[in-house]
C-alpha cells in the first residue's frame, strides 16, 4: 500500500491520495520528493524548491509593492500561520498513518480468521464426503441383506408349502391305515369269536368225559353253595384250584369265577387272564362291566363285581406276568380298590413290590376306564381305539393287558398288544397275563 501526500513549503498546501490526479498541477512547479517506509506502506512528500518559494516570494513581494508598501510583520504572521498548518498537517498525517496500522493489523488477523475458518470449512468438508461414503457403502449392505433376507424368506416359504404337502400326504396315509386297522380289527374279532366258540365247544367236551374229580378240570359241586371271593371258598377248605360260583355283593346275583388255591398260598380270585388270543378284549363299557369270556381260560371278571368287592375291605391286586422267552415276573400292590360306575370304575393303587419293575406300569395317581365306546382317558387321540382293549389308560399310558394278542414272532414293535412297559419295553406283546385279587388280611 503507497500513499502519496504533496505540500509546498512557503507558498500553497495540496493534499492527495493519488499521483495521477495531481501530476499536471505539479509539472510546471519545482519538487522535491521525501519518502517515508512505514511497514509495508510507504508515504511520499513532495515539497517546493527554495529557489521557485523565492521566486513566488519576490513576484508576490513585488506585486505588493506595487500595490502598497512592503509589511514584514505581516509577511513573519503569515509565515507563522503557515507553519502552524504545516504542523496540523503533520499531526493528520500521523494519525492517518496509525489508523492505516491499525487496519492493517485487523487486515491481517481477518486473514487468520479467513485461513482458520477454511481450514475448518475444508476439515468438515472431508468429514461430510467421508460420511457420505460410509453412508453409501452403508446402503449398499443394507440392500444386499434386504435382498439375502428376501432370498431366505422365499426358501422358508419353499420349504413350508412343501411340508405343508408332504403333511396332508402323510395324513391321507394315516387315514387309509386307520381305515384297513378297524376292517382287520373287525376281521380279527370275528375270527376271535369263532376259535372262542370252538375252544368252547372243546372245552365242553373234554369237561363231559373228564373225572369230576380231576385237580386240573376241577368244578365245583356245590355250584349250589356260592362264596364272597375265593379267599372264603379256600378258607372252607376248598383248596383245590378251578371254576367257582361267587355272590354279587349285596345281591343275590352269582359269577362264575377262576380260583387260584396255589400261588403264594391261595385264595386268589382272578379277575383278567390272557394265554392265548381266544378271547376278543376289544369290548364295549357294558361288556368290561359285567364281565365276559370263559373263566376256565381268557376272560374279564366283570368291573361292577370287583368295584363291590374291593369296596366291602382291604384287597391287594397280583399281576403275573410272562414273556415269549420262558421269563415270568411280577407287580404285587399292597392296596387296591375300583371306584364305582359313576367315577369310571376309577382305579386305586399302592404299595408296589414285585420283578416286573420298580416303577408302576399303571398310571399313578388312579385313572379312569376306559373302552372303544367310552374314552375316559386324558387323551384327545381315545386310546381304547387305538390301542385296543378296555384299560385304565391315562394318557395312552405305559401299559395295557387288554390290547391285541400277538402271537409269537410277531410281538415286537406292536405298540396296540399286550404290554408292561416298565419290564418289557412300549413295544413287546407278552404271551400270558393273569390279574388276581385277595383280602389283604388273608
Amino acid at each position: 500500500m503507497q500513499l502519496t501526500v504533496y505540500f509546498f513549503w512557503g507558498c500553497s498546501v495540496f493534499l492527495a491520495s493519488g499521483y495521477n490526479s495531481f501530476s499536471r498541477s505539479m509539472e510546471t512547479i519545482g519538487k522535491k520528493q521525501y519518502q517515508v517506509q512505514h511497514g509495508s506502506c510507504s508515504y511520499t512528500f513532495l515539497l517546493p524548491e527554495t529557489d521557485n518559494c523565492r521566486s513566488a516570494a519576490s513576484y508576490v513581494s513585488n506585486a505588493v509593492q506595487r500595490d502598497a508598501p512592503l509589511d514584514y510583520d505581516d509577511s513573519v504572521q503569515r509565515l507563522q500561520l503557515l507553519e502552524n498548518i504545516m504542523e496540523n498537517n503533520t499531526q493528520w498525517l500521523m494519525k492517518v498513518l496509525n489508523q492505516t496500522t491499525r487496519l492493517e493489523l485487523q487486515l491481517l488477523e481477518h486473514s487468520l480468521s479467513t485461513n482458520k475458518l477454511e481450514r475448518q470449512i475444508s476439515d468438515q468438508t472431508n468429514e461430510i464426503t467421508k460420511l457420505q461414503e460410509k453412508n453409501s457403502f452403508l446402503e449398499k449392505r443394507v440392500l444386499e441383506m434386504e435382498d439375502k433376507h428376501t432370498l431366505q424368506l422365499k426358501s422358508i416359504k419353499d420349504e413350508k408349502d412343501q411340508l405343508q404337502v408332504l403333511v396332508a400326504r402323510q395324513n391321507s396315509i394315516i387315514e387309509e391305515l386307520e381305515k384297513q386297522l378297524v376292517t382287520a380289527t373287525v376281521n380279527n374279532s370275528v375270527l376271535q369269536k369263532q376259535q372262542h366258540d370252538l375252544m368252547e365247544t372243546v372245552h365242553n367236551l373234554l369237561t363231559m368225559i373228564s373225572t369230576p374229580n380231576s385237580k386240573n378240570n376241577f368244578i365245583a359241586k356245590e355250584e349250589q353253595i356260592s362264596f364272597k371271593d375265593c379267599a372264603e371258598a379256600f378258607k372252607s377248605g376248598l383248596t383245590t384250584s378251578g371254576i367257582y360260583t361267587l355272590t354279587v355283593p349285596n345281591t343275590v346275583q352269582e359269577k362264575k369265577a377262576y380260583c387260584d388255591m396255589e400261588t403264594g398260598g391261595g385264595g386268589w380270585t382272578v379277575i383278567q387272564r390272557r394265554e392265548d388270543g381266544s378271547v376278543d378284549f376289544h369290548r364295549t363299557w357294558r361288556e368290561y362291566k359285567m364281565g365276559f369270556g370263559d373263566p376256565a381260560g381268557e376272560y374279564w371278571l366283570g368291573n361292577e363285581f370287583v368295584s363291590q368287592l374291593t369296596n366291602q375291605k382291604r384287597y391287594v391286586l397280583k399281576i403275573h406276568l410272562k414273556d415269549w422267552e420262558g421269563n415270568e415276573a411280577y407287580s404285587l400292590y399292597d392296596h387296591f380298590s375300583l371306584a364305582s360306575e359313576e367315577l369310571k370304575y376309577r382305579i386305586y393303587l399302592k404299595g408296589l413290590t414285585g420283578t416286573a419293575g420298580k416303577i408302576s406300569s399303571i398310571s399313578q395317581p388312579g385313572n379312569d376306564f376306559s373302552t372303544k365306546d367310552a374314552d375316559n382317558d386324558k387323551c384327545i387321540c381315545k386310546c381304547s381305539q387305538m390301542l385296543t382293549g378296555g384299560w385304565w389308560f391315562d394318557a395312552c399310558g405305559p401299559s395295557n393287558l387288554n390290547g391285541m394278542y400277538y402271537p409269537l414272532r410277531q410281538n415286537n414293535n406292536k405298540f396296540n398288544g399286550i404290554k408292561w412297559y416298565y419290564w418289557k419295553g412300549s413295544g413287546y406283546s407278552l404271551k400270558a397275563t393273569t390279574m388276581m385279587i385277595r383280602p389283604a388280611d388273608f
